[in-house]
C-alpha cells in the first residue's frame, strides 16, 4: 500500500515538472512571437518610432523587444544609426521569416472577422482620379445600410503598396504586375479614339476624310500619358472589326500628362485626339462634347481589377464592397464583360 503511494506520488510530481516546463515553453514561445512581430513592423515601418505608433507602444519598448532578440539569438540584426536603420544579411532573413509569421497571425485574425456577416469599421479604398468619381454612385446606397462602416477613399494614379497603405481594396486598370495579391476582374473598358467634334471637323476641312484612316494618324496632334523616356514614339495597334485588317502606328504625343482625366479634358478642348476609355467618356459622347472616332476599329481593351492584398477569408466588407462595384459596372455605358454580381445583402 506504501509502495503504491508513494509511486502514485511520484507520478504526480512527473506530471506536475512535465505541465510546468511545457506551460514555461509555451510563455517562452508567446514572448518569442512577440518580439519577432515587433521586429516585423520596425523593418516593415522604417524606424523604431514609427513601429511603436503603430503598435501602441513606446519607441523604449520597441527597442527593447529588438535587443532581447539580438541578445538571445548572439547575432545583429540592425544597423542603428541617428536617422536610420539598416538590416544585417542575418537580420533581412530573419525578417522573412517573422514577415510570414505575422501575415500567418494577421490570416488568423481575418478569418475570425469573415465569418461575421455585417461590415463595420474602416473599409480603406484605393482609385485612380478617373475612377474616383464612381465611388458614390456605387457605393453610396450600400453604405447608407451599414452605418457602422466607415469609407476612406484614397485617390491616386500611381500604384500604392497596399500593405503599407493599409488598404483594403484597390481598383486597377490594364496589366497587374505579378504579385501576391488576390485581383477579381470587374470587366473591361475598349480604347475609343475620341476629338471633339470641331476639332475632327477641321481636319476635314482641311485634308479631306482620308486623313480618317489609322495608317493616316501618326502625323496628328495626339495627347496622351506621360511615361518614362518620353519623347519616345508609342506603338499603338488597330484592327479593323469586319475585315481583320491590322494596322500598327508610332504615337508621339503633343501634350502628355500622367493623368487621364487630364488628357480627356484637354481632348474636349479641342487640343489633339486621344485614346480614351469608353467607360471614361460614355457621358461626354453623349452630350458631344466628344466625336468617337473610327468606331469600326479596335484599339484594345483595358481591364478593370478589383485588387486586394489577402486571397482568402476576405472580410464582409470587402466581400460586399467588391459585389457592388461588379454591380454598378455590369449596369454602366462602356463597360465590357463585367459578370451580373448579386446585390449586396440588405441590413436586418
Amino acid at each position: 500500500m506504501a509502495l503504491r503511494l508513494r509511486r502514485s506520488q511520484s507520478l504526480r510530481k512527473s506530471l506536475f515538472f512535465a505541465n510546468t516546463l511545457k506551460y514555461s515553453f509555451i510563455i517562452k514561445s508567446m514572448d518569442d512571437f512577440k518580439r519577432m512581430a515587433v521586429f516585423a513592423a520596425v523593418v516593415q515601418h522604417g524606424s523604431m518610432s514609427a513601429a511603436a505608433r503603430a503598435l501602441g507602444m513606446s519607441p523604449s519598448a520597441v527597442s527593447q523587444q529588438v535587443r532581447q532578440l539580438e541578445r538571445e539569438g548572439g547575432v545583429t540584426l540592425l544597423h542603428r544609426s541617428t536617422r536610420q536603420i539598416a538590416l544585417t544579411d542575418t537580420g533581412e532573413r530573419y525578417y522573412q521569416q517573422c514577415a510570414a509569421m505575422a501575415q500567418a497571425a494577421a490570416q488568423a485574425r481575418a478569418e475570425l472577422a469573415a465569418a461575421r456577416d455585417e461590415p463595420g469599421g474602416e473599409l480603406r479604398l484605393s482609385a485612380t482620379v478617373g475612377f474616383a468619381r464612381h465611388i458614390a454612385p456605387a457605393l453610396g446606397d450600400w453604405l447608407a445600410r451599414h452605418p457602422a462602416l466607415r469609407l476612406h477613399l484614397a485617390v491616386d494614379d500611381a500604384p500604392i503598396d497596399l500593405i503599407q497603405s493599409r488598404i483594403d481594396l484597390a481598383i486597377r486598370f490594364g496589366r497587374l504586375a505579378d504579385s501576391g495579391w488576390a485581383a477579381k476582374r470587374l470587366g473591361a473598358m475598349q480604347w475609343w479614339l475620341c476629338a471633339a467634334p470641331a476639332w475632327a471637323h477641321a481636319q476635314d476641312q482641311a485634308q479631306g476624310i482620308a486623313w480618317r484612316h489609322p495608317a493616316r494618324l501618326a502625323g496628328m496632334r495626339w495627347l496622351g500619358l506621360a511615361r518614362e523616356g518620353h519623347g519616345q514614339a508609342v506603338r499603338a495597334l488597330a484592327r479593323h472589326r469586319a475585315s481583320a485588317e491590322a494596322c500598327s502606328m508610332d504615337i508621339e504625343p503633343h501634350v502628355a500628362s500622367n493623368n487621364q482625366l487630364s488628357i480627356q479634358q484637354m481632348c474636349e478642348a479641342g487640343l489633339g485626339l486621344a485614346l480614351l476609355g469608353s467607360m471614361d467618356v460614355a457621358d461626354a459622347l453623349a452630350q458631344g462634347r466628344l466625336e468617337r472616332l473610327l468606331p469600326d476599329w479596335d484599339f484594345g481593351e483595358l481591364g478593370i481589377w478589383a485588387v486586394t492584398p489577402q486571397r482568402k477569408a476576405q472580410p464582409a466588407k470587402v466581400r460586399q464592397a467588391v459585389d457592388a462595384l461588379q454591380l454598378y459596372l455590369a449596369r454602366l455605358p462602356g463597360v465590357i464583360g463585367a459578370p451580373m454580381a448579386k446585390s449586396p445583402p440588405e441590413r436586418a
